[in-house]
This record gives C-alpha cells, sequence and structure tokens, in this order.
C-alpha cells in the first residue's frame, strides 16, 4: 500500500501540477557514537533557506542512492562516508517539488566536517532544540524516537 506525501505548506501552489514527477533525494543521518545526529541548515539562496535538515542532495543520472549520498556528503560537508544503510523512503510535497526522500544512515566516515556551503551544523540530541527544522526532515525525528523509546516531543 501507497502512503500518501506528507503535504508541506499545503496552503500554497504547487510549482508545475499535481502530477509532477517526484525528484529522488539521497539523505544521511549521520550518528555519532553516543547517538546524537548531524543537521545542518540550509544554505542561504536555497528554498527553506535557514531551515535545519539531514544532509544530501538529488541523485544524479544513472547514480544509485548510495552513490549519490557519497558525492553529496563530500561535496557540502567534507567528509567520506564508509557505508550508507538504507533505512526509509519518505515522498514530500513541498510547493517548489515533489521529492523521495530516501534516507540512509551513516555510522562511519573520514574528514573532518567542513560546511562547503556556507551552512551551519550542529549534532543533535531528542527533544531537537533548533528550529525550524524542514518538514521533510520531521519524519525522521519520529522514526528515531521510536527506535529509541523516546516518549517526548521530538522538538522542544
Amino acid at each position: 500500500m501507497t502512503r500518501a506525501p506528507l503535504v508541506a505548506d499545503g496552503d500554497r501552489p504547487r510549482v508545475g501540477g499535481a502530477d509532477r514527477a517526484p525528484v529522488e533525494v539521497a539523505v544521511g543521518i549521520l550518528l555519532a557514537a553516543n547517538g546524537d545526529f548531524l543537521l545542518t541548515s540550509r544554505p542561504a539562496g536555497k528554498v527553506y533557506a535557514g531551515y535545519w535538515e539531514f544532509p544530501g542532495g538529488k541523485l544524479e543520472a544513472g547514480e544509485t542512492v548510495e552513490q549519490a549520498l557519497r558525492r553529496e556528503l563530500h561535496e557540502e560537508i567534507g567528509i567520506v562516508i564508509e557505508a550508507a544503510e538504507p533505512w526509509k523512503t519518505e515522498l514530500v510535497d513541498y510547493p517548489h517539488a515533489l521529492v523521495r526522500l530516501n534516507f540512509c544512515k551513516v555510522r562511519a566516515w573520514t574528514g573532518e566536517l567542513d560546511m562547503r556551503e556556507a551552512q551551519s551544523f550542529a549534532w543533535a540530541a531528542l527533544p531537537v532544540a533548533l528550529s525550524p527544522v524542514l518538514p521533510g526532515a520531521l519524519p525522521v525525528l519520529d522514526w528515531l524516537a521510536a527506535e529509541r523509546g523516546f516518549t517526548g516531543a521530538t522538538c522542544a
């Protein structure tokens, strides 16, 4: 059974109409040994600038999710991941695009974090105190909470 997409800012018109094809996006949930996870801010000049999200980006033609994630995390935050563990997928209907977010857990990487798009980063725990959080990232916080038996709100 296919779930309905998560609709962000449903009061705004959809660019491309209701029948637009989804854009495939690879997203990394970088997990530190203590359980914290990495959030980055969307850079100035991009849609939803300043919102907190999990890092990643669009798949290029012929790329797998893992290949795209490796490329994007190196380009955006300067690390080389060891493995990407496919986790969950969420379809999100934003006003500017319909995106299929392919979430992967990443537990090991090399290199120091280098925010190459002048974005900010933070290691976070539940409940997340950062705001605003990108709508497509909210389900991830719920999934992490469920896995960890966290019973409070996922955002402070």
